[in-house]
């Protein structure tokens, strides 16, 4: 591995970006960039960049020819807790110079998104994208009702380890990509995220848009769901689904088994 002498930086301008555990092609996908994205280069190694994600932090390799560069000025400009993002499953954007269309998936950044020209600009390539497709930073309070209906559009979505996105995702993914959209900067894995947001001590006071956390047979969480309410849950397990929830853990709808054991519910909104 060969260490860079200086911070450099890239952005994504694909629609999804894959972050692999190695650097080669056939290693486990660990997360996703979502278009917009920047990061941080660390090291390189053949064709692979090893970097880390500046919106959660995450850190993986990445295919070095998919690399915009960025200025040090740009990545620091950059503030995800005010930026604008897509806030459907998928959008579609229009590259100026090329000509051509891009769909972007829920949670892409549009770094300096301005509403009147309805665009963005990167590297002097201008990206645009119609108002109706983008929540604004700073514009709307978000409530746990918005994150619930947020992530509900995802529902029936396959699951993929590390997808981060309508056509394959992952049950903290979900989370991730939902609270993003409703403004909230949110860390990538379950083990991570419940540590956010206010205890509620029993199922009983949940209400929608709470999070449930759930732990494996070592205690470690491992998976995240949505709450309906205290008695239903919005997870991605095998698919994004609905299931019933009670004070032990998730019901499986088919083999009418406890799937997950619940931990601990949290209120990050």
């Amino acid at each position: 591995m060969l260490i860079f002498e200086f911070y450099m930086f890239g952005i994504n301008l694909n629609s999804v970006l894959p972050m692999r555990s190695q650097p080669e092609e056939q290693s486990e996908m660990v997360t996703q960039l979502l278009f917009g994205e920047h990061f941080r280069m660390i090291a390189y190694q053949g064709n692979f960049s090893f970097v880390e994600n500046l919106h959660d932090g995450y850190q993986g390799w990445i295919d070095t020819k998919m690399i915009t560069p960025v200025d040090i000025d740009f990545g620091q400009r950059i503030q995800y807790d005010n930026i604008a993002v897509i806030n459907k499953p998928v959008a579609n954007c229009y590259i100026e110079s090329k000509e051509e269309n891009i769909i972007l998936p829920g949670g892409s950044c549009l770094p300096f998104y301005n509403p009147q020209t309805e665009s963005c600009t990167v590297n002097g390539e201008t990206f645009h994208v119609s108002q109706e497709q983008v929540n604004l930073p700073k514009t709307k309070k978000y409530s746990g009702d918005d994150l619930l209906s947020t992530a509900l559009m995802y529902l029936n979505s396959p699951y993929l380890w590390g997808g981060r996105n309508v056509l394959g995702i992952d049950c903290s993914g979900l989370v991730q990509v939902a609270m993003n959209i409703c403004g909230q900067n949110f860390p990538r894995n379950a083990s991570q995220q419940v540590e956010k947001g206010e205890l509620v001590s029993f199922l009983i006071e949940a209400r929608g848009g709470d999070l449930a956390f759930f732990e494996n047979a070592e205690g470690r969480i491992t998976h995240v769901g949505i709450l309906i309410n205290n008695h239903k849950i919005l997870h991605a397990s095998g698919y994004v689904k609905i299931e019933t929830i009670d004070a032990q853990g998730i019901i499986n709808k088919q083999s009418g088994r406890y799937s997950h054991q619940l931990r601990v519910i949290k209120r990050v909104l």
